[in-house]
């Protein structure tokens, strides 16, 4: 079982970690009692299809928490993969999330500084356990989600990327991220030969890749998916869809999808669909 224990002061983005983990497919939990977590890793060890958890433990533990070096080592010495992460802020910027939120902070009434002294006093043990700390006083949600993306994901946990031809007379894919505009290319469609055929057909695909304004607005769209997919992964995206569409959705999108996902498989995990391929009338 590889298990992230989450932890730190109130107001750091603890559940915006634990979101990210259970987006990575870890099996999570909230405010878990210290002594209940021999018990959840061995329960968990008993399903195969878990391998990896993620859950918060803070000051809300209370008294549960003086036992935390004892319980911490025993899960390692049972063969464990066990990292704390150590989420804190200067006091400031907790202060000032607190006041947009209008949370309240849970050691103290009105006098949040002093909460968040005694917290820190509490979490000592953990903060002492700690594998990782991090400052996310600089950090947007998306930065943080990234972080999470970056030291616990896998290569499996990689933003999916979808290409999906289709027809704009057949509308626009309502889950589109992206949206590519290809009907300014030669159509098949008006090619006695080729009209009854299809982008996956060889003929097609020769046809619409041999122009040049083809081929220029191909290298185009790689260049602008490429950074785009930056961007979705610095926002901690897991899956992003790009449509690409020509009049009926048999022909040019077809095409166009094809040899994108060609392109960009090399180091992205693509999908395509063909939404409209099976469609009659004008590609």
């Amino acid at each position: 079982m590889r298990l992230v224990v989450v932890t730190g002061v109130s107001g750091a983005g603890k559940s915006t970690a634990l979101r990210a983990l259970e987006d990575l497919g870890y099996y999570c939990a909230d405010n878990l009692p210290m002594p209940l977590l021999p018990k959840f890793v061995e329960l968990l060890s008993t399903r195969a299809e878990i391998d990896r958890a993620g859950l918060v433990i803070d000051a809300r533990g209370g008294e549960f928490l003086q036992d935390t070096t004892a319980i911490l080592a025993g899960i390692r010495a049972a063969g464990h993969s066990l990292e704390v992460l150590f989420l804190d802020a200067g006091d400031d910027i907790l202060l000032r999330r607190f006041s947009e939120t209008r949370r309240r902070h849970p050691l103290s009434d009105t006098d949040i500084r002093s909460g968040l002294r005694a917290e820190r006093d509490q979490l000592t043990l953990l903060r002492q356990e700690a594998n990782a700390m991090v400052d996310t006083g600089a950090l947007t949600v998306h930065l943080l989600r990234a972080l999470m993306q970056e030291r616990y994901g896998s290569a499996e946990d990689d933003l999916s990327v979808t290409l999906v031809s289709f027809g704009f007379k057949h509308g626009l894919p309502t889950e589109a991220d992206v949206v590519l505009d290809v009907r300014f290319l030669p159509n098949p469609f008006f090619v006695p030969n080729l009209s009854a055929l299809s982008g996956e057909d060889e003929a097609v695909f020769s046809f619409v890749m041999q122009n040049p304004d083809t081929r220029a607005f191909v290298d185009k769209a790689e260049e602008l998916l490429r950074l785009s997919i930056q961007g979705f992964r610095r926002e901690g995206k897991s899956y992003a869809t790009v449509a690409i569409g020509c009049t009926g959705g048999r022909h040019r999108s077809v095409v166009i999808a094809k040899e994108l996902g060609q392109r960009l498989r090399k180091d992205i995990t693509i999908s395509i669909r063909h939404r409209d391929i099976q469609r009659t009338g004008a590609a």
